[in-house]
């Protein structure tokens, strides 16, 4: 440290805790030049265009009252989406997008906090940081302040687009989601604090999300007026509360903003009673003799908390989905759109069976989440510098990288028959056909988790765009039929080659060809994987 730095680090006063937050804040806004803007527009993009969809949908009047009345006696469908407190588009849209708005907020708030904090400490580059003039908490602050950035440009993006339908109802739809998404940066920057790895933080963060969800969906489906309990104890609930479109209560608001200060105070109060690199929950050191023999272990002990959160999460969620399907005719009703829309997306004539269809096809986009997060586990293990002790050793690197490959693959077939499982018992039907339909997901999934694969093992820096490749796979399956997205444009998803099922007919020559493409993409990537240099 510098003779200046030392006058400066040790001068009374309290602005010396927040001193270099403006260089901080502007690096994190430049590393996150890519990822943030693309957040905010994705989800700013699935509002905006939600009235124009609707509209296609429930094109009277008429038909919209009918669906707000079918959500007063559907529970299981209260359950997934809220209740209605108002037939017009705009309220439909609070409605039908609004929670998962404020989800996707959440998730997008504590990946930048978590970035900017404990992953830095995590890495050593905050030691670094910290050895210049750089106040105790501006790393705290400036990572607070770019999700304060972020959330602030989506408030603004949906209010915008939505202001047709309504100013005060858009802005207030607008603010809910950015409080949303500040009440987990937030409390992001308290587990940041409790916790010495970015991993567990970003876990544990987004079991609290999960849980917060949970106790929505179950207020939610209690009462159909919106006054469960239950649902004033979930962050993600006091954004129907507010009840955007539908006599707002903008003193709702004022809950987001204790919250985000409280859960602020106590992060701050944290960061200033420990060090750098340090946590109030060191991890456990391990046994004296080390338990694992193989590269697949060592993956498997690295990756088995997140393998038990999403085998659990897919049960539960198909459980759910299986209720809602039990739902699928009194939602539809007489409305010939939205069951030609459901009918696109199932590939059928039967309302149920095409529902059926659609919500094994949901399990299966979503599960592409999960093995690009697998396979990039080793571009973590990689850019974090721990892969250099393992591979020191009589370790090759196909080996290493193997052991994470199969869990990924592996642990995608798993969740999968949890899905399968748990939308059987939630809808009722025959186990055989569901866990059938459920494996024919595998081909896309796996295609793109080779692609990460192959992502990965040609650069680092490529790695991040198989995210890129999911979110788009998800985004056509979600919202491309309920748009008429040409087919040709369908296609780009490895999901829109797959036979829609239980209920349509089987075709295997895609299952193949996508299965072939998998294992070459697979495989190409680990050939340069072995030839590349590793990042140091």
């Amino acid at each position: 440290m510098t003779t200046a730095t030392a006058r400066f680090a040790t001068r009374p006063g309290g602005s010396r805790q927040l001193a270099g937050t403006a260089t901080l804040l502007r690096f994190a806004l430049r590393r996150d030049r890519l990822m943030m803007p693309l957040w905010v527009g994705v989800i700013g993009l699935l509002v905006v265009s939600m009235p124009n969809s609707l509209k296609s949908i429930y094109g009277t009047p008429a038909e919209r009252a009918d669906v707000a009345r079918q959500m007063l006696t559907n529970s299981s469908l209260r359950a997934t989406y809220g209740p209605v407190f108002s037939d017009t588009l705009g309220g439909l849209t609070a409605w039908r997008i609004g929670g998962y708005a404020g989800v996707f907020a959440a998730i997008m708030s504590l990946l930048v906090v978590v970035r900017h904090t404990r992953d830095e400490e995590e890495t050593g580059r905050q030691e670094l940081i910290s050895s210049a003039m750089v106040g105790r908490r501006a790393p705290l602050t400036a990572a607070l302040l770019a999700a304060l950035v972020a959330n602030g440009a989506l408030a603004l993006l949906i209010a915008g687009g939505l202001a047709g339908q309504g100013g005060p109802g858009a802005l207030a739809l607008g603010l809910a989601v950015a409080g949303v998404g500040m009440v987990f940066a937030t409390m992001a920057a308290i587990v940041a604090q409790l916790t010495e790895s970015a991993r567990l933080a970003k876990g544990l963060t987004g079991g609290l999300l999960g849980a917060a969800f949970v106790l929505k969906a179950a207020g939610d489906s209690a009462t159909a007026d919106g006054s469960s309990v239950l649902t004033w104890l979930s962050p993600v609930g006091w954004l129907e509360e507010l009840r955007s479109f539908a006599d707002e209560r903008w003193w709702v608001l004022l809950l987001f903003a204790a919250a985000a200060l409280a859960q602020g105070a106590v992060a701050y109060e944290l960061a200033g009673r420990r060090d750098i690199g340090m946590s109030f929950l060191p991890t456990r050191p391990g046994p004296a003799t080390g338990r694992l023999r193989t590269a697949g272990a060592l993956a498997l002990r690295l990756q088995r908390g997140a393998l038990l959160g999403w085998s659990l999460g897919f049960l539960a969620a198909g459980a759910a989905f299986g209720g809602i399907t039990k739902g699928a005719s009194d939602l539809v009703g007489d409305n010939d759109k939205t069951r030609e829309i459901i009918e696109r997306m199932g590939g059928q004539s039967g309302i149920t069976d095409a529902f059926l269809a659609t919500m094994v096809n949901m399990l299966g986009m979503v599960a592409a989440l999960y093995i690009v997060s697998s396979v990039l586990r080793l571009h973590g293990e990689e850019t974090s510098q721990r892969a250099e002790p393992v591979l020191a050793n009589a370790v090759g690197r196909l080996r290493w990288a193997l052991g994470h490959l199969t869990i990924a693959f592996g642990g995608s077939v798993l969740i999968m028959l949890l899905g399968g499982l748990g939308l059987a018992l939630g809808y009722g039907a025959e186990l055989g056909p569901i866990l059938g339909a459920c494996l024919a997901q595998l081909p896309a999934i796996w295609t793109l988790g080779g692609l990460a694969a192959l992502l990965y093992g040609l650069s680092p820096l490529l790695a991040p765009a198989a995210w890129g490749a999911a979110g788009l796979a998800l985004l056509l399956g979600w919202i491309g039929p309920a748009l008429n997205v040409p087919q040709a444009v369908m296609d780009l998803s490895p999901f829109g080659h797959l036979p829609k099922l239980p209920g349509g007919d089987m075709a295997w020559t895609p299952l193949l060809v996508l299965t072939g493409i998998a294992a070459a993409a697979t495989a190409t990537g680990l050939a340069c994987l072995r030839r590349r240099d590793l990042s140091t």
